[in-house]
């Protein structure tokens, strides 16, 4: 039942990223993405509740897993762009492969070595968050968390901003944003979990969800980052794409009501 659950959290979570990808690029490369989102949420999911036994069953639980697989999902996927797919780049204007400067750094070597010195970053600073969870700390627990959550946070704007900056410019309110919204939510989550690396996976994960949904919702025909002045080559999903829009509503409709069940839960 756990797993069965975790897949339908995991095709949610999928849902989600696709749709608002999908609403920023299907006008510019398409619709054949729209799937690869919706299949590695679905795989991570059971992944998840395999590797970290807890009761997930519980509004909270599941709750938790949404933010918790929803971060898994974009980190690997962002990975797999970044340094696995090769792809013709002059279709960006940012690439979407690991550049320096705009210069991308082409497979071999070089590209392989700066991979493993990413997921090492990643793995360690995940390390250090579980660690400093786990030994105690004075700090009330939502602040505790709170704090885990914008170390997350600050690593995504870090990479954002060593990928986006060098050819969009730097703003500081953008930059930090995702350390902000990340610390917020992964103190939301603190009456849900004693593990603060889930908290601040989680945090992470709605942080990306609040902010794409603020981007789509509130800049509809602003083109994202890397498409910014390239041409309309699909004017035709300028309309199919507004048919996904009550499902994107659904969904944000039951992650709000896990909260709120969850918090009822954990109170009584």
């Amino acid at each position: 039942m756990t797993h069965f659950a975790s897949l339908v959290v995991g095709l949610l979570v999928g849902t989600h990223i696709a749709t608002w990808g999908m609403y920023k690029d299907a006008p510019h490369e398409g619709f054949r993405r729209y799937p690869r989102s919706i299949i590695v949420a679905a795989v991570i999911a059971p992944l998840v509740v395999t590797l970290v036994p807890k009761p997930w069953l519980s509004p909270s639980g599941l709750v938790l897993l949404f933010g918790v697989v929803y971060a898994c999902e974009r980190g690997a996927t962002e990975f797999y762009k970044m340094f696995v797919r090769h792809e013709e780049q002059s279709k960006y204007f940012i690439p979407m492969q690991f550049h320096v400067f705009g210069k991308v750094i082409e497979p071999g070597p070089a590209r392989t070595a700066i991979a493993a010195g990413h997921a090492a970053v990643f793995l360690l600073t995940g390390w250090a968050i579980h660690h400093v969870s786990s030994t105690g700390s004075a700090a009330p627990k939502w602040l505790l968390f709170a704090l885990l959550g914008s170390m997350g946070g600050l690593l995504v704007a870090l990479g954002g901003a060593f990928k986006d900056a060098p050819i969009e410019g730097f703003e500081w309110l953008k930059f930090f944003r995702s350390p902000v919204i990340a610390g917020i939510y992964a103190g939301l989550l603190s009456p849900f979990t004693p593990h603060g690396l889930l908290a601040a996976l989680g945090g992470v994960g709605f942080s990306v969800a609040t902010i794409e949904t603020y981007k789509t919702l509130f800049f509809p025909n602003r083109p994202r980052g890397k498409f910014a002045g390239k041409p309309i080559t699909f004017p035709e999903h300028l309309e199919t794409r507004k048919r996904f829009v009550p499902l994107y509503a659904a969904i944000w409709a039951v992650v709000i009501l896990g909260f709120v069940l969850g918090y009822v839960g954990v109170r009584s």
